[in-house]
């Protein structure tokens, strides 16, 4: 018994070892990458100038300087945390070897996977850098051709990214929903609040498609099923984007799903049409007519400022000579469930045959593959 005792200690020593090797070189990676006395120093140096009498005088600059303390403070507390636990890890370690104390190595393992989950936490946060990265998210998920099919898949995205959510701690609101007449969803909005919402749902972006034994064929036949993602940032300063009334059609409709007595009792819902773009929002969620056109004419801000972003973009392109085929049937991921399990995103290749977790929102090795592919390119 003893000795039976003795192996498993011995094997879970070598594990841990290893483990703890693994662990001092991802700490040494970070160590290389950030300087906690640069950023105490950036930090200090933009509070003095919130202190400043002036300071919210000059917006443009005001924002610029809430927005970057926004990104330093919560990568400082983390990195923090990471010091924290790796000296807790080391002294804990110590112990086990000298001590020879078992009762210490469910706290030492604990501790290594916090370290693990904070490090990638850590290591995601330093990819996320560009403009409106920090900025929260509007996602918007509408089916393709395919009936019933698209609009269940589609209500399948909307599941896994609403998971996903609660799983970050993110808070959201469901603007927008259209039920299928049978199943699933014909289109839902959704704003996610929260620091680098954009920054992580921005992978999501794109057609992602389905194979799988259908539900609803009574003869059991393989379907292939389309839905696409659409990500914008929420714009924290719109001041740039000009909206005429005379360029607006706005219609007010009654609301329809769940949401209280409120429902299909007044015309509440609102949709608005930017005429020269043909861009069309609507939210019905709130419960007045003023709310929910002052949440669509955000949606509607962040979607021309995207437009004029994708203008610039391919006026660039023309100069350099590229060209963008941007098609129904270029999906950027693949979800396989028949005739193997599957799920494969073909920007980055990654992929995992463990279909269920993803399914349930765990989606982050897709979206860090993702951000790692974007630094790359």
């Amino acid at each position: 018994m003893n000795e039976s005792l003795l192996t498993t200690k011995l094997e879970n020593i070598n594990e841990i070892k290893l483990d703890m090797g693994n662990i001092e070189n991802a700490f040494g990676e970070v160590l290389k990458v950030f300087k906690p006395d640069e950023i105490n120093a950036e930090i200090a140096a933009l509070e003095e100038k919130t202190a400043q009498p002036n300071f919210w005088s000059e917006k443009e600059n005001s924002t610029k300087i809430m927005r970057r303390l926004t990104e330093l403070r919560p990568r400082l507390s983390l990195f923090k945390d990471i010091k924290d636990i790796h000296e807790n890890i080391a002294v804990a370690y110590e112990l086990i070897q000298t001590e020879n104390d078992p009762s210490l190595m469910a706290d030492l393992v604990e501790s290594m996977n916090k370290i693990a989950g904070k490090i990638s936490e850590f290591e995601m946060s330093l990819l996320l850098d560009e403009k409106f990265d920090p900025n929260s998210a509007i996602i918007s998920i509408h089916p393709g051709a395919g009936g019933v099919e698209s609009q269940d898949w589609a209500q399948m995205l909307m599941r896994m990214y609403v998971r996903w959510m609660e799983q970050h701690k993110f808070k959201y609101v469901v603007i927008d929903q259209q039920a299928g007449e049978e199943a699933g969803i014909k289109s839902a909005t959704i704003l996610v609040n929260g620091l680098y919402a954009y920054g992580y749902l921005k992978s999501e972006k794109g057609v992602h498609r389905l194979v799988r034994i259908s539900p609803f064929d009574a003869n059991h036949r393989r379907h292939t099923s389309f839905a696409s993602v659409d990500v914008l940032p929420q714009l924290e300063d719109d001041s740039e984007i000009v909206i005429e009334e005379k360029d607006l059609r706005i219609d007010t409709y009654r609301s329809s799903g769940a949401g209280g007595q409120h429902v299909n009792v007044t015309d509440s819902a609102v949709r608005i049409t930017h005429i020269p773009t043909n861009t069309i929002v609507q939210c019905q969620n709130e419960r007045s007519q003023w709310s929910n056109k002052a949440v669509a004419m955000k949606i509607l801000k962040s979607k021309l400022a995207e437009l004029q972003a994708q203008k610039r973009q391919e006026e660039i392109d023309k100069l350099n000579g590229l060209k963008r085929e941007i098609a129904w049937g270029s999906q950027i991921r693949s979800y396989v469930f028949h005739p193997y399990n599957l799920i494969k995103d073909h920007r980055t290749s990654h992929e995992t045959g463990n279909v269920s977790p993803v399914m349930d929102g765990y989606i982050d090795e897709f979206v860090k593959k993702y951000l790692q592919f974007l630094k790359a390119k």
